[in-house]
């Protein structure tokens, strides 16, 4: 049998999942912060820690912005609703910041990337998205050089 969790590892408020590889993939040029469309189902899947971000990407459709591939998995204790793990979610945001992201997808080579999904103070599961271009292996390759570089400069200091 599986081991239940007592209430106070429920995540209320903090960190659920995060995706690192989107500043290092990304050119991150602007970031928002969008609430989410969610079953039940999914908040309680959310406040075990059941959630993965790395591949999610924001779409638009219909003048309506969507996170794609993003990965909640089913609650183990559901009765009998339960919601598919990959499916698209709705992001909630304000028609100018809509209307500013709407923009900016139709450039050519910039992406809405994942960045944080959170509970915020009030309880509320909030999605850190990011207006990203994607970067290429020599810029990668300069990032680990200047991240080497500060590494070796705290060492130093110590």
């Amino acid at each position: 049998m599986a081991k239940e969790k007592h209430k106070s590892e429920f995540i209320s408020k903090g960190l659920v999942a995060q995706n690192r590889r989107a500043n290092f993939d990304y050119l991150i040029e602007e970031k928002y912060v969008a609430g989410l469309e969610l079953l039940g189902t999914e908040v309680k899947s959310l406040r075990l820690g059941h959630a993965n971000i790395n591949d999610a990407f924001g779409v638009e459709k219909n003048g309506e912005l969507y996170v794609s591939n993003m990965y909640i998995a089913e609650y183990t204790y559901k009765g009998y609703v339960s919601h598919s793990e990959k499916r698209e979610r709705k992001l909630l945001l304000k028609k100018k910041e809509i209307i500013d992201i709407i923009n900016s997808l139709s450039r050519k080579g910039t992406t809405l990337v994942a960045m944080r999904l959170f509970f915020d103070t009030n309880g509320r599961a909030k999605l850190e998205v990011g207006l990203g271009k994607g970067k290429k292996l020599y810029d990668k390759r300069d990032s680990i050089k200047e991240r080497e570089l500060n590494r070796k400069i705290r060492l130093k200091d110590f």
